[in-house]
């Protein structure tokens, strides 16, 4: 497993430079939108180009960055099972749904997507709109983001087998840090258990002093 670690490495680093291009994508569609707006509002003037290059956009942050999402490890989880369990179970666990259930899902969503690629590369498959965007970009996303996120996959399959190992200290590139959301639920949570031992404990005062 140890041999393995640089390639997982190589990985990791080629997901973080995805994920800073991904940012500029996030940059791209804020200005395009606000232009697209301000356009239509102050001269009545739209475009369906502008339009679609806003979801085309989307699409390619949503699936080019699902692989940078699972190197920083912010993905979703259960957290409230998770937290409760030792580093050592959630390796086990995650290794497990990596193998089992994320490969086997990227390929097979390479090879079902690459067909309509490759179709609507050869044809010149164009939007449906007027002076809409031609859909061979938006369906490569498709393969491509789902190749990246197997990597990726394949890059935390070796971390967290080194880790069960023993070849290294952590399970994850990148520890998750609870949002300000989990924080207050958290909070919400443990304030709400605070105040019912409180009633709890004036309960029982209360049989106490009756009993007397």
């Amino acid at each position: 497993m140890n041999a393995l670690l640089p390639l997982s490495g190589l990985i990791d680093r080629f997901s973080n430079g995805i994920g800073l291009l991904v940012r500029w994508f996030v940059l791209a569609a804020v200005l395009i939108s606000a232009i697209n707006a301000i356009v239509r509002k102050a001269f009545n003037i739209s475009s369906n180009a502008f339009l679609e290059v806003q979801w085309y956009l989307f699409a390619a942050v949503f699936m080019l960055g699902a692989g940078y999402a699972f190197l920083r490890n912010v993905h979703v989880r259960i957290d409230f099972i998770a937290n409760k369990l030792s580093r050592r179970t959630n390796a086990v666990i995650d290794a497990l749904g990596i193998a089992i259930f994320l490969i086997p899902l990227c390929l097979i969503m390479i090879t079902l997507s690459w067909p309509l690629f490759v179709t609507a590369w050869e044809t010149g498959e164009m939007s449906q709109n007027a002076g809409g965007l031609i859909r061979w970009p938006v369906y490569l996303l498709v393969p491509v983001g789902f190749a990246i996120l197997l990597l990726q996959g394949i890059s935390e399959l070796i971390k967290r087998l080194a880790f069960l190992q023993g070849a290294i200290p952590e399970p994850f590139s990148v520890e998750h840090h609870k949002s300000e959301e989990e924080q207050l639920a958290e909070e919400l949570a443990a304030e709400a258990e605070r105040h019912e031992q409180e009633q709890l404990a004036q309960r029982n005062n209360n049989e106490k002093n009756e009993a007397r």
